[in-house]
């Protein structure tokens, strides 16, 4: 099977990384950025191009959810699979004469950071049930977490994804501003950082809360406030106030 990657980014970078590793030969990574696509197309062998998109049996779209309706249309081929990568699109979003997709995988990318491919879920979405098997097989050649999933369904996973890592990462973000403006190295936090997350592997998330808030500390809470100012203290009264509804405090 011939397949076209389009997309220089995150995702586009770690798919093409992925496969390559199983050995899973690409006919090209297609895209607009020509400096990235040098280096994804160096370091994985693969050809690459920003002008001429390969003949393919399947096109596996990796940009941004706002692109993903443009570029769809570059695709004039019809006896193909076309698939997006997104978590909160239809497969209906793609214009064309093609058998429409989706394939997308859950996780946090940077360039920068090795994943484990193999733990990573894929939830696949086809308009028919060869279509299916074969983008299910393909993924499962990558991952051991491969599912069906609707469109509906995977909206809800997107949200979850949403507040399990782009929120929190952010309270990361926030939290770093504070110790980096008391000039407290931010190192210190990472094995407390590590602990939230390894228990939430063996403890369910509402039973492992700690803190001022689960606890009604009103003194804490008060002093906090104190400390904190503009966007970093609404934040905090409106996380706080969130515990204390879950615990009806």
């Amino acid at each position: 099977m011939q397949i076209v990657i389009i997309g220089s980014g995150n995702v586009a970078y770690h798919l093409a990384k992925a496969f390559t590793k199983k050995k899973i030969p690409l006919a090209q990574i297609f895209g607009r950025n020509e400096e990235d696509l040098n280096k994804i197309a160096q370091e994985l062998n693969i050809p690459h191009s920003t002008s001429k998109l390969e003949d393919a049996d399947l096109y596996i779209i990796c940009v941004s959810d706002g692109s993903v309706e443009d570029v769809s249309q570059l695709i004039t081929k019809t006896d193909c699979i076309v698939a997006h990568t997104s978590g909160s699109l239809p497969k209906e979003i793609l214009i064309g004469a093609y058998r429409k997709s989706s394939f997308y995988p859950l996780q946090t990318f940077s360039k920068s950071k090795e994943l484990d491919y193999s733990k990573i879920p894929f939830f696949i979405e086809t308009e028919n049930p060869a279509d299916k098997n074969l983008l299910i097989k393909l993924a499962s050649q990558i991952s051991e977490n491969v599912m069906e999933s609707s469109h509906e369904k995977r909206k809800y996973i997107h949200l979850t994804a949403v507040f399990a890592c782009n929120f929190v990462n952010h309270l990361f973000a926030r939290a770093k501003e504070i110790s980096d403006d008391q000039k407290i190295p931010f190192d210190y936090f990472l094995p407390l950082i590590d602990e939230t997350v390894k228990k939430i592997h063996e403890i369910e998330p509402k039973s492992a809360q700690t803190g001022p808030a689960v606890r009604n500390d009103t003194r804490v809470l008060e002093l906090h406030e104190q400390l904190l100012k503009d966007e970093s203290l609404e934040i905090y009264k409106t996380m706080n106030h969130s515990i204390k509804n879950m615990y009806e405090l």
